[in-house]
C-alpha cells in the first residue's frame, strides 16, 4: 500500500464525511487507506465515521473511550497505518486533501523521512498564531529544530520512522518531538491553507500550556540545564550576603538578627523551591509514565470487527 492518511477526529460530524469523500477522488491515482480516530468526539461523530468505514473498503475506524488529545489519537492511528508514507491531516478541512500528492512528491523525489508543510498565509486565529509560534521557538531550542521549519500537524511520515514512533509507550507522546529523536532528513512543502468550514477550532490556551509542559518536561533535560546555574548563582548571591554581614559583624555596626536570617533563609529557601518544582515535574511525569496510564483506550475498532 502506497500511502495511509491518518485523521484524528473530534467533534466533526459535519465535515469527516466530505472530508472522505474528496480523499477519495483526490488520491484516486494511488493505492491508499484511511485511519480515523475518534478521540471522544461528543457530537455524532463515531455514528458517522462507523458509516463510512461501512461504505469504503479502504477506510477504518478506531474510536477511543474518551478524549485523550490530538497526540494520542495520531498515534493511535499511526500504529493501525501499513502505507509506506503516512501522513497526518485534520478533520476541518483546512489543508485541501489534494495538497496531500505534493508531500509524496517530495518525499519520493528527495527521499525525506518527513515532510512539513508550511502555508503562505495562515487562516488560523491570531490566538492560534501566536501559540504555534511560541512551541516552534520552545522546540527551535529544546529539540535543537531549525528555526525555520514550521511544525504543522499536517505531514507525511515514512514507514520506518512510522514504526519507531510507535514504539514510544508513554501516555504522553509528542509526535514532533518523536521525529527529532529518530531523523534529521525532513523536508518541507508549501501548501494552501483554507479558512474552517464548520464550527469552532478546538485550540484553547489550556490545551497549548499542557503542550508546553510536555516539551519542556517529557522531551528535554534543559530544564535542569537552566536552574543549575540559577541554583549556583542563588547560592553565590547567599553566601556573598553572609559574607557582607560577617564583615559587618566585625567591623561594626553590628548586623540585626533578622538580616542574617532573611539573607540564609532567601538563599537556601530559593534554592530548594527552585530545584524542588522542578524535580517534581520530572519525578511526576516519570510516576505517570510507570504507573501504567494508557495512551489511549479503544472503544471501537472496524479492522478487528471484520
Amino acid at each position: 500500500m502506497k500511502l495511509s492518511v491518518v485523521i484524528p477526529v473530534y467533534n466533526s460530524e459535519k465535515t469527516i464525511g466530505p472530508l472522505v469523500e474528496t480523499l477519495q477522488t483526490a488520491l484516486a491515482e494511488v493505492s491508499f487507506e484511511i485511519v480515523m480516530v475518534n478521540d471522544g468526539s461528543r457530537d455524532g461523530s463515531e455514528k458517522v465515521c462507523k458509516q463510512l468505514a461501512e461504505h469504503y473498503a479502504n477506510v477504518r475506524f478506531i474510536s477511543l473511550r474518551r478524549n485523550y488529545g490530538e497526540f494520542n489519537a495520531v498515534i493511535c492511528g499511526l500504529n493501525w497505518a501499513y502505507g509506506d508514507y503516512c501522513v497526518m491531516i485534520d478533520d476541518d478541512f483546512q489543508n485541501p486533501p489534494e495538497e496531500i500528492l505534493k508531500l509524496i512528491k517530495v518525499a519520493e523525489n528527495d527521499g525525506n523521512d518527513v515532510v512539513y508543510t508550511y502555508y503562505s498565509k495562515k487562516e488560523h486565529s491570531v490566538g492560534r498564531n501566536l501559540g504555534s509560534k511560541l512551541v516552534n521557538w520552545l522546540t527551535s531550542y529544546l529539540l535543537n529544530k531549525p528555526k525555520d521549519l514550521y511544525l504543522s500537524s499536517f505531514k507525511l511520515i515514512r514507514q520506518e520512522v512510522v514504526q519507531e514512533i510507535t514504539k514510544y509507550k508513554g501516555p504522553y507522546p509528542y509526535i514532533d518531538g518523536l521525529i527529532f529523536r529518530i531523523t534529521r532528513n525532513i523536508g518541507t512543502v508549501q501548501v494552501t491553507h483554507l479558512k474552517r468550514e464548520e464550527g469552532a477550532s478546538n485550540y484553547t490556551w489550556q490545551k497549548l500550556i499542557s503542550l508546553f509542559l510536555n516539551i519542556l518536561f517529557c522531551y528535554s533535560s534543559l530544564p535542569i540545564r537552566i536552574f543549575l546555574p540559577i541554583g549556583l548563582g542563588l547560592s553565590l548571591f547567599g553566601f556573598l550576603l553572609l559574607c557582607y554581614l560577617t564583615v559587618q559583624w566585625v567591623m561594626g555596626p553590628d548586623p540585626k538578627g533578622w538580616q542574617v536570617v532573611t539573607a540564609t533563609l532567601i538563599s537556601i529557601g530559593g534554592i530548594q523551591c527552585t530545584l524542588l518544582s522542578v524535580l517534581g515535574e520530572y519525578i511526576g511525569k516519570s510516576f505517570m509514565a510507570q504507573s501504567g496510564q494508557p495512551q489511549y483506550v479503544i472503544k471501537y475498532n472496524s479492522a478487528e470487527a471484520i
